[in-house]
């Protein structure tokens, strides 16, 4: 039994290396605009209220990159989202296209390999511009960076379920020059070989 669960340890940690080589693509999204919005108290960026009059909270923040080096990826994320805090409200629009770089940190590395064998620890950046605009009221648009650490946990070979925590802070001009805010964030992001890319290129053309 134990000899099992020391192959089923090494597979599961072998399918995270794998997918982390370099020249591997990875796409997907996070749940949430992935930017500083202090007027939501929605978890993950995200707010449906259920309840006459009350309002809401949507975004969406999807990412793209390639792994440069192993463990290293460099790539770009574009962030939406609206936020409305009640009915007859003024809504709150955020927007942004940023550079993005992720660094990940085997369980090894992190001191905790045996506990969690099917994941990698990252820290995550990100810097570009960005915006938030209300409507009939205050905006800031100007520089938007974040940072903060993550976990992805590989379902599949291919597939990632991850949760990230940044800091996020926007500068820049408006009636509001600097706002900041934690944001916590879940996603889906799938990673693909080059080889496999490079195939679905071909049968498409």
């Amino acid at each position: 039994m134990k000899k099992v669960f020391t192959l089923i340890l090494f597979l599961s940690f072998g399918i995270t290396q794998a997918q982390l080589q370099e020249g591997n693509f990875m796409l997907g999204a996070d749940l949430g605009n992935g930017l500083v919005n202090p007027a939501s108290n929605g978890l993950f960026g995200l707010n449906v209220g259920l309840n006459d009059g009350a309002g809401w909270d949507v975004g969406i923040s999807p990412k793209a990159g390639y792994m440069l080096t192993d463990n290293f990826l460099l790539g770009g994320i574009v962030n939406l989202g609206h936020y409305k805090a009640s009915e007859g409200s003024d809504g709150v629009f955020v927007y942004g296209v940023q550079a993005l770089t992720r660094y990940y940190i085997s369980p090894g590395e992190a001191g905790v390999e045996d506990s969690v064998p099917a994941g990698q620890f990252f820290i995550e950046t990100n810097a570009g511009i960005a915006g938030r605009n209300v409507s009939g009221g205050s905006t800031t648009n100007g520089f938007a960076f974040g940072f903060g650490p993550g976990y992805s946990y590989f379902l599949t070979e291919s597939i990632a379920l991850e949760t990230s925590l940044k800091y996020n802070g926007l500068a820049g001009g408006g009636n509001e020059d600097y706002q900041n805010s934690l944001g916590l964030t879940v996603g889906v992001q799938i990673f693909l070989p080059r080889s496999n890319a490079e195939d679905a290129v071909e049968d498409f053309d």
